[in-house]
């Protein structure tokens, strides 16, 4: 195999490789991290300490109290009133108690359709009575004013449309998939590349850098999707979350993929420096060696053929 062949074979795996690190880690994040209830519960539970979710939750609040009293004129007043009382609601351990306790329930429902096959042509819907429940029980024991009369109703609540349920089921078998093999394959590739290549330190360091440089890609794609999602909310989210506080959400969810993309840039960079100070050493080490008036070819020889 000559070393030209060599040489643009290593490229070639090292691409690949560089190219499954960034996507591999999408996937894990996904798979392992969004899709896992806990995690998500977790990522989720500091928003109830957000100004911009609290204030949306409060006018969600109010607006419900609102419909259900049907106050005509003094609709207003009422609206005022609900919405003050909801967001002093906010601020207590009742409402992040209701808060984790939704996102529980929400998650481990879509986590469930996702998952099952049988739920084709089925929307996501979630009943919150129990969670309402729960917040109604902890008010009536902190003696909040009528917290007794909070109604407990039994009402699916759609999370997913049919269509949607459907077609964010096949992304997640694809991404379960990929989450498994994409660093094994990135792992096979890297090393491939590396031993195939006719100067290994430089496949070496070239391998860190294309590592960092898909840690750089995978960071600014986080902030240019958080725009982009931010911006083309539906109209039906729109109106029931703000921007800030869908910031906020994503900001949440995507805090462990920011931090996987900046470790993989330290990563890259710190493989590749060690890689050329490993070389820098060894020509210097090879220059002292070597006797006066010699001089030194940074690059070992090429084996010559002898003919017969």
């Amino acid at each position: 195999m000559s070393p030209r062949f060599r040489s643009a074979l290593s490229a070639v795996l090292l691409a690949l490789a560089c190219l499954a690190v960034p996507c591999g880690t999408v996937a894990g994040w996904a798979v392992y991290g969004l899709a896992d209830t806990g995690r998500y519960v977790a990522a989720m539970a500091p928003l109830a300490g957000d100004p911009d979710v609290r204030n949306v939750v409060a006018d969600a609040v109010g607006d419900g109290v609102v419909d259900e009293v049907a106050a005509g004129p003094l609709n207003g007043t009422v609206r005022l009133f609900a919405q003050d009382a909801a967001r002093s609601f906010t601020r207590t351990e009742a409402f992040r108690e209701g808060w984790d306790a939704a996102n529980r329930t929400v998650h481990d429902t879509v986590l469930r359709a996702l998952r099952d096959e049988r739920a084709h042509g089925r929307a996501v819907t979630v009943d919150l009575a129990p969670v309402t429940a729960r917040v109604k029980e902890r008010l009536t024991e902190d003696n909040v004013p009528f917290a007794r009369r909070i109604p407990v109703r039994h009402t699916a609540v759609t999370v997913l449309p049919a269509r949607e349920t459907d077609r964010l089921r096949k992304g997640y078998h694809v991404l379960d998939v990929a989450a498994f093999w994409l660093p094994i394959a990135a792992v096979v590739f890297a090393l491939t590349g590396i031993a195939v290549a006719a100067r290994r330190r430089r496949a070496v360091a070239a391998a860190g850098i294309g590592t960092a440089l898909g840690g750089a890609l995978l960071a600014l794609a986080v902030v240019v999707g958080r725009r982009f999602t931010v911006a083309e909310l539906p109209d039906a989210v729109e109106g029931a979350v703000d921007g800030p506080a869908a910031g906020a959400v994503y900001d949440a969810l995507t805090e462990t993929l920011r931090t996987a993309s900046w470790l993989l840039v330290g990563l890259g960079l710190t493989v590749a420096l060690a890689s050329w100070l490993t070389g820098r050493y060894g020509h210097l080490l090879r220059r002292r060696r070597a006797p006066a008036g010699t001089p030194v070819d940074p690059t070992p020889p090429r084996p010559t053929r002898t003919r017969r």
